[in-house]
């Protein structure tokens, strides 16, 4: 499916929640959009981000992703869904399963562009993509634990990772939000992007300089540096070495190396 007819797929999809834009390039832009919830999760809206991500995954002509919200990034779960909620039911209908699923088979790179803040399920989000860019005044925490009850989408596991033990046990049993420098100090936040400036701007010029690039290559390399995150070392390195060896036939690969040793730029074909 062509780049362009990908954007109407979707959005002829009644996503409600979602705008779906394809920028030059190779880059889909994914803008959470339910303002008078301040972005707030949704069964729905999991469900539409989820087909999104699969339909984007599958597509030849788009490499990476931008994920920001209309207005602030996302306030988390909708508590008014949550409140209904049974265990059984959560149990039934695998509650917020399906985005965390839908993040773990990406293969091509997700960057986050959070302005407003990110908090309990939508911090959860922006710790799903590869990259996280914030505006100077952005926040992020979880609040889950004022609420009587826990981070549910990764969050407990993806922060203790970045962060730590302690400083983990610190942002979410307290439920204090976090500024986006302190954020960006201890790992989670790549960039700070200052007030007065577009963070989803920066975001996509980010994206437009990764996606030049072999498409098969940066998928080979996020693959690599996810298995950091579930395995060890020896394993990793395995699958690593495998990875580099495999890239040698690709195509891409011998224009790399003759475009360098021409001393010209590269032409990939994402091949």
């Amino acid at each position: 499916m062509e780049a362009g007819n990908l954007a109407v797929g979707l959005q002829t999809s009644e996503l409600s929640g979602l705008v779906v834009s394809i920028q030059d390039g190779g880059v889909a832009v994914l803008e959470l959009n339910r303002p008078s919830k301040r972005n707030a999760l949704s069964q729905a809206l999991v469900a539409e981000l989820a087909e999104a991500l699969n339909q984007l995954d599958r597509s030849p002509t788009i490499f990476v992703v931008v994920l920001t919200g209309c207005g602030p990034f996302c306030a988390g779960a909708d508590l008014n869904e949550l409140a209904t909620l049974t265990t059984a039911q959560a149990h039934q209908i695998g509650w917020l399963k399906g985005l965390e699923e839908a993040f773990s088979s990406f293969r091509k790179p997700v960057i986050a562009a959070v302005r407003g803040f990110a908090l309990g399920g939508g911090f959860e989000v922006a710790l799903m993509c590869d990259i996280i860019l914030a505006s100077e005044d952005a926040r992020f925490g979880f609040p889950e634990i004022t609420l009587g009850t826990i981070p549910g989408a990764g969050g407990t596991q993806r922060l203790t990772k970045t962060v730590g033990k302690q400083k983990a046990m610190e942002i979410i049993l307290t439920g204090a939000t976090v500024t986006a420098a302190e954020m960006e100090r201890l790992g989670v936040v790549n960039r700070i992007v200052p007030v007065g400036e577009d963070v989803l701007a920066e975001a996509q010029v980010l994206a437009q300089s990764i996606a030049s690039f072999s498409a098969p290559a940066v998928g080979m390399a996020k693959q690599a540096i996810l298995a950091a995150e579930t395995t060890t070392l020896k394993a990793g390195l395995e699958i690593e070495r495998a990875l580099y060896y495999s890239s040698f036939s690709l195509a891409d690969c011998r224009e790399g190396v003759a475009a360098f040793r021409e001393k010209r730029q590269a032409s990939f074909q994402h091949r």
